[in-house]
This record gives C-alpha cells, sequence and structure tokens, in this order.
C-alpha cells in the first residue's frame, strides 16, 4: 500500500474535489486549504502504523459521538477531512451544527476504506472538538443574556490561521461576529488615538476615507473620552474595562446617539449584569481564546 505522501498529493486531492460542494456558512476552498495544512502536518508521508497493520482493502464504519453535552460545530469540516483523503467516503451527519446533543448522542457516520477513517480521525476530531467547545461556551454566555436587547459578540483573539473556524463555531453557539479582520472594520484603539493625538483627529480622518459609510468604532476608557467620541461623529463606542456602574454613566450619557459596546474583564458570572445597564453589545475574546475543547469520539467498526 502506498504511503500517504505517495502519487497523487493532497493538494491534488483537495482540487480535484466538487467546486460547487457547500460547507455551510464557510468559505469552501478556505476550509479545504485549513484542512489539507492540519493533515500534512499530521500525515506526513504517510500513516506509517496503518500502512503496516491494515490491509488496503479493509473497508470501516466509523460514529462520531459526543462523551458530555455539547453544542456541536464543526461537522462540515470534518466531512471535508475524510474527503480529502477518500472523495467517495459516505458522510452522513446525524446532527446539525447548533444543535444541543446529550451525552452519548452520535453525530455523524462515516464509511469508507478502514486506512481512511484511522488516517483522519485525530484531524477531524481535533476540529470537532476546538470548534464545538467554542460553541458550547459562546452558548453558555448567550444564555446569561436571555430576555435582554444586548449582543454577544466575538473577537480577533483567535488561533492563528483558525478564525473562520472559530468565528463560524461562535455564530453556532448563538453569537455573531465582530470584525474578521484589520480590512472590514474601523475600531480606533487607544494606540491609534495615542499615535494622531487625540480621538477627534482620528475620527475625523477616518470620515474622509472610509469605505461606503463604513461605521466608526472607537475605544474609550472614560466618560470624557466617550464625550469627545460623540462630538467627534463616532458610529459605536467601545467602553474598555469599565465597571457596570461606569457603563451605566455612559449608556445614560449616550442616550442614543452612539452605540455602545462592552469589553474587558467580561465572565459569565458578571455579563449580565453589564447586559442590565442597556449597552448594545458585548464582546467577549473567551468565546475563542479561553474556550476548552470538549469529549467527542470516533468509533471505528470493521466492515
Amino acid at each position: 500500500m502506498r504511503g500517504w505522501g505517495e502519487g497523487m498529493g493532497i493538494e491534488n486531492k483537495v482540487d480535484a474535489l466538487s467546486l460547487d460542494e457547500i460547507v455551510a456558512g464557510l468559505p469552501v476552498q478556505m476550509v479545504r486549504k485549513i484542512v489539507t495544512r492540519a493533515l500534512v502536518e499530521d500525515l506526513g508521508d504517510g500513516d506509517l502504523t496503518t500502512r503496516l497493520t491494515v490491509p488496503e482493502a479493509s473497508r470501516a464504519r466509523g460514529t462520531i459521538y459526543a462523551k458530555q453535552p455539547l453544542i456541536v460545530a464543526g461537522l462540515p469540516v470534518a466531512a471535508e477531512v475524510f474527503r480529502a483523503l477518500e472523495p467517495d467516503c459516505k458522510w452522513e451527519s446525524l446532527e446539525a451544527d447548533g444543535a444541543n446533543v446529550a451525552a452519548g448522542q452520535s453525530l455523524a457516520i462515516i464509511e469508507g476504506k478502514a486506512a481512511t477513517l484511522l488516517s483522519g480521525e485525530r484531524v477531524a476530531l481535533n476540529f470537532l472538538q476546538r470548534m464545538s467547545g467554542i460553541a458550547t461556551l459562546t452558548r453558555k454566555f448567550k444564555d446569561r443574556l436571555d430576555g435582554l436587547k444586548t449582543r454577544l459578540l466575538d473577537t480577533r483573539k483567535t488561533t492563528p490561521g483558525l478564525r473562520i473556524l472559530e468565528k463560524y463555531a461562535v455564530r453556532m453557539g448563538g453569537g455573531s461576529n465582530h470584525r474578521m479582520g484589520l480590512d472590514d472594520g474601523i475600531l480606533i484603539k487607544n494606540n491609534h488615538i495615542s499615535i494622531v493625538g487625540s480621538i477627534r483627529t482620528a475620527v475625523e480622518r477616518a470620515r474622509k476615507e472610509r469605505p461606503q459609510d463604513m461605521p466608526i468604532e472607537v475605544e474609550v476608557r472614560s466618560l470624557e473620552e466617550l464625550q469627545e467620541a460623540i462630538a467627534a461623529g463616532a458610529d459605536v463606542a467601545l467602553l474598555d474595562n469599565m465597571t457596570p456602574r461606569q457603563v451605566a454613566e455612559c449608556v445614560h450619557l449616550g442616550e442614543r446617539r452612539i452605540e455602545l459596546e462592552v469589553s474587558g474583564g467580561i465572565s459569565l458570572e458578571n455579563i449580565r449584569e453589564y447586559a442590565r445597564t442597556g449597552v448594545d453589545r458585548i464582546s467577549v475574546g473567551a468565546l475563542t481564546h479561553s474556550a476548552s475543547a470538549v469529549d467527542i469520539h470516533f468509533l471505528i467498526e470493521p466492515l
């Protein structure tokens, strides 16, 4: 049996997959590039143990199941892992991303070459466990906001190279995405302000050149800075590391003249207190940088 790195390379296998295939809510080609990198990292020149022990003709069925209660995210990505190794393998999702599943519940079934299932297992589970962990934590934060108007946002504090997957997982957990990158939103932070001299100067410069009336958000750390941001014509103020009492004062001062976002020091224990101030949205870096992987297993049986 040929090693994984012999013959048809993984890049060619990815390109050979049908371009009209859809990965729900995700750019297909970007997902395939991420999957390719992960497989190259894990397989190298091939799965040596499987090549030496498992007959090439052997076929198997694999069942992915939850070992704990969780919000599932990443099933389409896991499917791409196995399809990259064997385009004709059979994948059946038993749950949809965003579903709340119980411990012991089956998530998907895969049928194909035994070598495909064995070689793709770890990469597929790494994606599923990480993404479902983010979705599960996001849902916990989202539940704390039940009945309140405040929106839950993520941040750019993501794993390098995995941002589109992690922000997708936030959406599956019920949260919303902040900027995907530095090119799709204007957020003037304190370091920008220290360089240009003032909030007013930064906002005025941004207003002159912003694309298609893109909203301008400004980080503020006091009532005085909020007043300056409002006077300069900012659309959104990011209230940075303020107490709930300070946020409430800012909400009163804003009087619907500016949208308000809270960030910094937000936890499951205090997010509802912040939301009760009437703030429009809360961004939480912990959704992506502090989510723990959940327990998902893969059981393989010969056919």
